[in-house]
């Protein structure tokens, strides 16, 4: 049996099987704790520049559903697994999950001992490795200098396009910074017709729209080296347009008016967050992938508030703005496969553009 192997930036190597195909990769190593979603995990471009680790033992069980695709692309550089399902079981299933890695260029990594794993990026923090035949090929200076340039400019789309709804009440720009096409599906659901932009559309061309609102998507990287699209943000900011801002969307607002941002040591990643309402005191459980957060102490009390913090480490998971009718979450409320506790965020986002909309008249 072939045999691959990690070989992580602190030396430490683990061997396992390889699956998909079988090539040499190196990238920033993170891992997710979601037991289910995996479909949504390879095609969540935030994931773009990152060797993915799934945390529960067997992946794969229910095979392959281009419907449930967040992207057309898969985001991850390579994916890790204790066990990967080669007989899935699903009336919807379309294939296993080797076959399809082999057809689109994923390489994969099994039979590896992932807890051990996870427990070295918890203690030690997100590093880099690379996944090889032959460990001797692996270049450690290499490894550790490895990082994402461009990410957001790398899935972002090219073109603008339309996603429209029957019957459609208000007009919603989306910025793609590297968008779940949930965003899109869950605000044709409630009356929006959707205008996806490119992450760099200028904001005169925001202001001639006749757009009722604005969302900002999730997407990779590092969201302070985004200076371009932070410029952008800052001018529109002051078009008092509602403004929705989901993950990424979230941190480079947040940069757009002032505040900081800094990386975690292991990130949220996973759909088992714990996400608390600074307003109401409750605690939702959300669906997560960052590595970086909004700095809760930069956050200026006279231009914005915490809107949620995340109950286990007390970082910031929601910003409300006192300076535009605009709000964030770190977290994902279109979450799929879910949970969906906080799908709610749409409709506030639908009512701020109610009264934004009346009160123009």
């Amino acid at each position: 049996m072939k045999k691959a192997y990690l070989v992580l930036e602190n030396g430490c190597v683990f061997e396992g099987t390889p699956f998909g195909k079988e090539a040499d990769v190196t990238a920033e190593v993170v891992f997710t704790t979601g037991m289910t979603g995996y479909l949504e995990t390879l095609t969540d471009k935030s994931y773009h520049g990152q060797i993915v680790v799934q945390t529960f033992p067997l992946i794969g069980n229910y095979g392959v559903i281009s419907a449930d695709f967040e992207g057309e692309v898969i985001a991850p550089c390579a994916y890790i697994v204790k066990e990967w399902c080669e007989k899935p079981s699903n009336f919807r299933s379309e294939g296993d999950l080797g076959t399809f890695f082999k057809e689109r260029g994923v390489v994969g990594l099994s039979g590896i001992d992932t807890r051990t794993l996870v427990t070295m990026i918890r203690e030690h923090g997100v590093m880099n490795g690379m996944i090889t035949s032959d460990p001797a090929r692996a270049d450690m200076e290499k490894i550790k200098a490895y990082s994402v340039k461009n990410s957001v400019e790398s899935v972002s789309t090219k073109e603008p396009y339309e996603e429209k709804c029957e019957n459609a009440k208000y007009k919603v720009a989306l910025f793609d910074f590297g968008l779940k096409k949930n965003i899109a599906r869950s605000l044709n659901a409630r009356g929006c017709d959707v205008f996806v932009l490119p992450y760099n559309t200028k904001p005169e061309v925001v202001k001639k729209m006749g757009i009722d609102g604005i969302m900002l998507s999730n997407g990779p990287g590092d969201p302070a080296d985004n200076t371009e699209i932070i410029k952008n943000l800052k001018e529109i900011s002051t078009f008092g347009i509602p403004t929705f801002g989901i993950c990424l969307g979230h941190q480079l607002l947040a940069l757009s008016h002032g505040f900081k941002t800094q990386k975690l040591k292991y990130g949220h990643r996973g759909a088992n967050q714990p996400a608390k309402d600074m307003t109401t005191g409750k605690v939702y459980i959300t669906s997560q992938n960052h590595g970086y957060a909004v700095v809760s102490e930069s956050i200026d009390p006279a231009v914005a508030a915490e809107l949620f913090v995340n109950a286990n480490d007390g970082t910031c998971e929601g910003i409300e703005y006192k300076d535009a009718p605009a709000f964030s979450v770190q977290f994902h409320p279109e979450a799929c496969a879910g949970p969906r506790d906080t799908e709610f965020l749409f409709d506030k986002f639908i009512k701020l553009m109610e009264v934004n909309k009346n009160a123009s008249r």
